[in-house]
């Protein structure tokens, strides 16, 4: 009698293939948008789509962005319920990363910044007190007009890398390869977290893996655009990995509060994540006295990596006041930035200058505030109530009602990792939507934890496929050039989601 096989796995379907190729010419489509008119070091600034259009290559070099970005997000979408498998799902992912991983920077010239602010430090000047151009940076031509004189908004860490890609790399080209292979470090950091991640929330890894990995702002914007965002995911699932895989233990703890203490010193809006995690890190009843116990234990990693990043850097804690420019750039896309717009408009009407967009923006932030408060003590109160023997339904009735999660796919520890996951999904949203300013790049922070707990996808996935839209290769922000539109258009869908939110709570 033959000892049976390894199991053979199903066969993939005529329609998961065909979304694997389109996406695949769409990447490619999208590197030769690259080629042709990306962010180059000589591209021109301050470019709008008309001129954009009238250059030599313009009308090759949008179309090319246009139906590259229409197959990449259209085979993304056609798969959100999940990929034929996990691993179909990585090669998948990786494949439309490939052509991408070549192509110049896209999506924005934010990659510039990141080189000349490694040569500021690199050089012995600190970042934080001095912009680019006062610190002579060699390659000053090639960074945004806006960030010139901002001091650097990330953590020392992150300046740490890039001072490190500066020393490797020698010119700017080998900076900016070297930053993008320190993202594409991040990006592979994060892949090897998510099926961990998805067996402990009892999702399918090949959904999570899919949503994650595949989609089209992590091809433009954290391969091709080398973004610092793929750092910050990569370390920020790979500590809450590390709780929900040893729970209740104090060297997981303080390994854990190090690895997201990383992730803030690279960039600080992931300091939201951090209270979710202790709920994850609780492996027994959840008393105030367990919680203060594992709250100590998780924030003293934390506190610890913090100290010594600024003490290695020697930079301290300049980096936090850097923070406060992060906004300087005002568009549509960030809901209170609209709204500031739509009521500066409504004043001009009657000859007034309310100057609203500051004042939204601060009350956007206290807003967030208690939103993140209210979030952290509805999981609290969820997790206090779920019972020793929680099982599937209660790891999310729509999950199981999907099929994502089976009858034997959720006990009390899934049910539990489940709850403080999507907590600190849901406290991403609220971050990307209440902050000063949004960013088309920004969507990858919630995509991968809500891939992980959300039982249905269109609501986020359906923004973050628009997103893909926002940018045009040399990294112009179509948002800068639909202002007034976009505001009225972003302030509209903000009260149609409140008034529908609002009809639906029970009375």
């Amino acid at each position: 009698m033959t000892a049976p096989g390894p199991p053979v796995p199903p066969p993939v379907s005529l329609a998961a293939l065909g979304a694997r190729y389109a996406g695949l010419v769409g990447a490619v489509l999208l590197a030769v948008a690259g080629y042709l008119g990306g962010a180059l070091p000589d591209a021109p600034l301050g470019a709008t789509p008309t001129s954009i259009w009238r250059a030599p290559d313009g009308p090759a070099t949008l179309t090319c962005w246009l139906i590259g970005t229409m197959l990449l997000v259209g085979a993304w979408w056609s798969l959100r319920e999940g990929a034929p498998s996990t691993r179909w799902a990585y090669v998948t992912a990786g494949l439309w990363a490939l052509p991408l991983l070549v192509a110049p920077p896209m999506g924005s010239r934010d990659v510039y910044s990141y080189a000349c602010q490694g040569w500021t430090y690199a050089h012995g000047v600190d970042p934080y007190t001095v912009g680019v151009a006062a610190a002579g940076c060699p390659w000053l031509d090639t960074v945004a007009p806006i960030w010139r004189d901002t001091p650097a908004p990330y953590g020392p860490v992150f300046m740490l890398l890039a001072a490190l890609a500066v020393s490797l790399g020698g010119g700017l080209t080998g900076t900016i390869v070297a930053l993008r292979v320190i993202a594409v470090a991040g990006l592979l950091l994060a892949a090897l977290c998510l099926p961990g991640l998805a067996r402990a929330a009892g999702v399918p890894a090949r959904r999570a893996v899919w949503l994650a990995l595949a989609g089209p702002l992590v091809g433009v914007h954290l391969v091709a655009g080398a973004h610092n965002d793929a750092v910050m995911l990569g370390l920020l699932l790979c500590g809450l990995l590390v709780v929900v895989r040893r729970p209740g233990r104090p060297a997981a703890l303080l390994l854990a509060g190090a690895l997201l203490g990383l992730a803030v010193t690279v960039k600080a809006s992931a300091v939201v994540v951090v209270p979710f995690a202790v709920l994850a890190g609780m492996p027994g009843r959840y008393t105030v006295r367990a919680l203060l116990r594992h709250c100590g234990w998780l924030a003293g990693g934390l506190l610890a990596a913090l100290l010594v990043t600024s003490a290695v850097s020697g930079l301290g804690f300049g980096w936090v006041g850097g923070l406060t420019h992060s906004g300087d750039s005002e568009q549509w896309t960030s809901p209170p930035t609209a709204v500031g717009f739509v009521i500066d408009y409504a004043g001009a009407l009657v000859g007034r200058d309310p100057q609203a967009v500051p004042v939204v923006r601060a009350v956007a932030l206290l807003l967030l505030a208690g939103v993140l408060v209210v979030l952290w003590w509805r999981a609290w109160q969820t997790l206090c109530r779920l019972p020793e023997d929680a099982g599937p339904e209660l790891a999310g009735p729509a999950l199981v009602a999907s099929k994502l999660v089976g009858p034997e796919g959720a006990g009390p520890r899934v049910a539990r990792s489940r709850v403080a996951l999507h907590g600190a999904a849901v406290a991403l949203v609220a971050t990307v939507v209440l902050s000063p300013v949004f960013h088309p790049w920004y969507a990858t922070w919630p995509l991968a934890l809500l891939a992980l707990t959300a039982a249905r996808t269109t609501w986020f996935v359906l923004p973050t496929a628009a997103a893909a839209f926002l940018a045009l290769p040399d990294g112009t922000n179509l948002a800068r050039v639909t202002k007034a539109p976009g505001a009225l258009a972003m302030t509209a869908l903000l009260l149609t989601v409140l008034v529908r939110t609002a009809r639906r709570r029970p009375r």
